[in-house]
Order: C-alpha cells, then sequence, then structure tokens
C-alpha cells in the first residue's frame, strides 16, 4: 500500500493459485510465498514498486481457486485487460490472474471481506493425479454422521478449540452459516463459509469431523469439544495439500464473484 502517498490509484484482482510450491501467501524469509511472486511480477510490468494486500493468509501448500488482492500504482494502468494477459503470460503456471478491475483508495481486500468459503478434498482412492490436491484417505467414513455433527458449528460462536494456539487475533469468536459434506466425482468434499476463519482453524475442523466419520465419537462430541475451548481437545490439523479457498464476498454488486470450487475453474 502507498499508505504515505496521497495520490495514486488502486485496482482490485482476483486470482488463483496452485500452493504447492509456495509457503504460503505471505512474504516470508527465504521461502516462495504467493506475494511475493505477485510483487516481483506487477513491479517489473508496471516499474513501480508494489504491495500487493491479500483478502487473507493461506497456510504452505494451501490453494485457492478464489483468492482477491489490491495494489496501489503512482501511475494509472493504461488498460486492464492488457495487464493482466501480460502477468498471466510472465507468472508461471501456478498462478493465474483471472480479473483486474479499478477500485476507490478505501477499498481494502482483506477488511471489507464479509465471508469466505473454504472446500476441502478427501480422495478414497490413490491418484497421482489428485495427490498434491486432495488427502488420500483409503478409509470408509460416515457422510451423515458428519453433517450431523457439522450443525453444531452453524452460528457465532468461539471456535478457541480449533484454533492454532498463540495467535495474534483479538477474538475468537466466528459466525458459520455453512457446513457440510458431499460425495463428488468420486471425492468426499467438505464446504465451511464463515465471516472470519482462524489459523488452522479449517483443517482442525476437518479432522476433528473425521474422527466422528470414522465413529470413533458421535456428533453430539462436536459440542463438547466447542465448549471446551481447548485445542487439544480436537482432532488433528489434516494435510494441507487438500484445502482451497474457493470464494470471498464483497457487499458489493461490483465485486461479486460465485463461488469457484475445486476443479470448476481449473480449465
Amino acid at each position: 500500500m502507498l499508505s504515505d502517498k496521497t495520490t495514486g490509484f488502486r485496482y482490485f484482482i482476483e486470482l488463483a493459485f496452485n500452493g504447492t510450491s509456495f509457503h504460503g501467501w505471505q512474504i516470508q524469509p527465504g521461502a516462495p510465498t504467493v506475494q511475493e511472486t505477485l510483487n516481483k511480477a506487477i513491479s517489473i510490468l508496471t516499474g513501480e514498486k508494489i504491495n500487493v494486500v491479500g483478502c487473507g493468509r493461506t497456510d504452505a501448500g494451501v490453494h485457492a481457486s478464489h483468492f482477491v488482492a489490491h495494489f496501489e500504482v503512482v501511475n494509472q494502468v493504461a488498460d486492464c485487460n492488457f495487464l493482466t494477459t501480460r502477468l498471466n503470460r510472465y507468472l508461471s503456471g501456478q498462478i493465474r490472474i483471472d480479473r483486474m478491475v479499478p477500485v476507490e483508495m478505501d477499498f481494502h481486500a482483506r477488511f471489507q471481506a464479509i465471508s469466505r468459503t473454504y472446500h476441502y478434498l478427501i480422495s478414497p482412492v490413490k491418484s497421482p493425479f489428485l495427490a498434491d490436491f486432495s488427502w488420500f484417505l483409503p478409509i470408509p467414513l460416515d457422510c451423515d454422521k458428519m453433517n450431523s455433527a457439522c450443525r453444531y458449528l452453524i452460528g457465532k460462536k468461539d471456535f478457541t478449540s480449533f484454533s492454532k494456539l498463540h495467535t495474534d487475533v483479538k477474538t475468537n469468536i466466528c459466525e458459520i452459516s455453512e457446513a457440510s459434506w458431499e460425495e463428488h466425482l468420486g471425492l468426499l468434499i467438505f464446504r465451511i463459509r464463515s465471516d472470519r476463519f482462524l489459523r488452522n482453524m479449517v483443517r482442525a475442523i476437518v479432522g476433528t469431523l473425521v474422527e466422528i466419520g470414522k465413529g470413533k465419537s458421535e456428533p453430539k462430541e462436536m459440542e463438547r469439544i466447542l465448549l471446551a475451548f481447548d485445542r487439544s481437545q480436537a482432532g488433528m490439523s489434516v494435510p494441507a495439500q487438500g484445502l482451497f479457498l474457493s470464494a470471498v464476498e464483497y457487499d458489493s454488486p461490483r465485486f461479486h464473484a460465485e463461488p469457484k470450487p475445486p476443479f470448476t475453474n481449473w480449465f
């Protein structure tokens, strides 16, 4: 951001990325990240020092079929479509820019998002084509039980039991509006939508639901775990490669985008 400048131009971008070779979104010393890759690419093509601000963080190995960010420049971009095309030619195949539009200077990709949706993919069969995009788990799971447990997640609640410890957030309260499992194309797919997510929250929730799906506990156990406010009471954090950020929503039709579950916009 150009916080020390009074003039400039801000741009909204939608993108998708394969997180396999990245150590998450946010810049880290000595490790490749999506943010750093975009900063370098846009800086080279615009001739300005760029800091791309994302709608949130993703952990190492996590993917995004829909991600939103913004950046600022001093000199106006003459043609957003042309710059988008140039960026897609310059970037490796791990990142795709879907759209770029000018926005007001007070638009913020992270703070103005009203909801985010994640999908998690479990494959019951070993596939070399899905190894980087799903968790291979050759164990029968009771989808009905897992969906029964999901009902305890809905609403505005404290998700301390599913949060990574010692984070710098002010509150662990989140409001989940959707949480469900379905079978599709031979995969077991979890979908969850909330106004915000804590670090590692989705992977911890999936790990807990899988224990219920295995029959190791009953759906009502989810309620007890929530009320314990203790991460050690929940299940393990499942592998990162099965997780996708698939929708980021804003309270404006201008930024409306349909959710993009994994596979639907890969081609």
